[in-house]
């Protein structure tokens, strides 16, 4: 399925740009960042549930915000894109 995630973390102090730090290598580890803040991830029932348990672990729900958006498997017809493509298309194989 694939999941878009949405963050806001408070970074006014260093453990906020900790928090900012471990959320988005968190995101990266299972998807690809498309804007600052946005990453699209493409996972398992297992996976989301990994993910989705190590971020709520990192932010600070008094700080910070965090949004899960589950598109499901039929995504490609729920997106559309406009401008600057950022990122790659994680349903195609990673091949540098």
């Amino acid at each position: 399925m694939l999941i878009l995630i949405t963050y806001d973390i408070n970074i006014t102090t260093p453990e906020g740009q900790r928090r900012l730090r471990k959320v988005a290598k968190q995101c990266v580890n299972y998807g690809v960042r498309v804007q600052n803040s946005v990453f699209e991830c493409r996972v398992d029932t297992a996976q989301y549930t990994r993910l989705k348990h190590a971020l709520l672990g990192e932010i600070d729900d008094k700080q910070d915000s965090l949004r899960f958006y589950r598109l499901g498997d039929n995504a490609a017809s729920k997106v559309e894109h406009y401008g600057v493509e950022r990122g790659l298309q994680v349903e195609e194989p990673l091949i540098l």
